[in-house]
């Protein structure tokens, strides 16, 4: 069956983590691993992971992989949202040309982990889908091809850093912004991460600019109302 893309583009940018399944060196078998993620512009899983992890060395003998997404926090999972991405996790500067450093967003979503960059010991990996299969409850379900997360060409890293520039101080006290992207802003609040999708996806910078005002001011009314 047909299914939209508004639940698995809401678990892409809201949870904050995923479980990945790399092909063992060992003895091929799947070997799954809890990983943080960020979404990037093209709404890809991004991690940032040790070279020294199995699923790193996986990874580096095999990029094909999974990664599924769901609501940790619900009471009942399996009628919850979940989405299963298929396809192949590469370094994010093998991602394509222009994408930028994947430092800056990812640390808006995590700011703990500019520890680990410290290190020197991590690095980012994205995960590039091939398919989505998303599940949204009991006879809800279907796939998706990826190319249909992108139909619109994403916000290179200028465009977006300067929206969020330029919206920050329009917000209440307590919200964080993360990211915006041709289809919502993503932020935090009351230490949750939230989206508010638009009500189209934008293809240009003045669609942008129309659709973030009324979002902004349902961003502002949800963090007061939950006051």
């Amino acid at each position: 069956m047909n299914i939209a893309l508004d639940e698995p583009l809401q678990l892409l940018h809201t949870a904050r983590f995923g479980s990945l399944a790399t092909r063992s060196r060992e003895d091929g078998c799947p070997y799954p691993t809890v990983l943080p993620f960020a979404p990037d512009a093209r709404h890809r899983p991004v991690m940032l992971v040790s070279r020294l992890a199995e699923h790193t060395r996986n990874l580096q003998a095999d990029a094909h992989a999974g990664f599924l997404l769901f609501d940790g926090c619900a009471a009942d999972v399996l009628a919850s949202p979940r989405t299963t991405l298929t396809g192949r996790a590469v370094p994010s500067e093998c991602t394509g040309s222009g994408a930028g450093s994947p430092a800056r967003r990812y640390l808006r979503y995590h700011p703990d982990a500019e520890r680990y960059l410290q290190l020197g010991d991590f690095s980012f990996f994205t995960f590039v889908p091939a398919r989505l299969r998303h599940i949204g409850g009991f006879g809800a379900m279907g796939w998706i091809d990826a190319h249909e997360l992108n139909p619109i060409a994403p916000l290179d890293d200028a465009e977006e850093s300067a929206l969020l520039d330029a919206i920050t101080p329009l917000l209440n006290d307590g919200i964080r912004l993360l990211g915006i992207d041709r289809h919502g802003i993503d932020y935090a609040s009351e230490g949750t991460r939230r989206r508010q999708t638009f009500a189209a996806p934008c293809a240009d910078r003045a669609a942008l600019e129309a659709a973030i005002e009324p979002a902004m001011r349902t961003i502002n009314g949800n963090s007061s109302a939950a006051r």
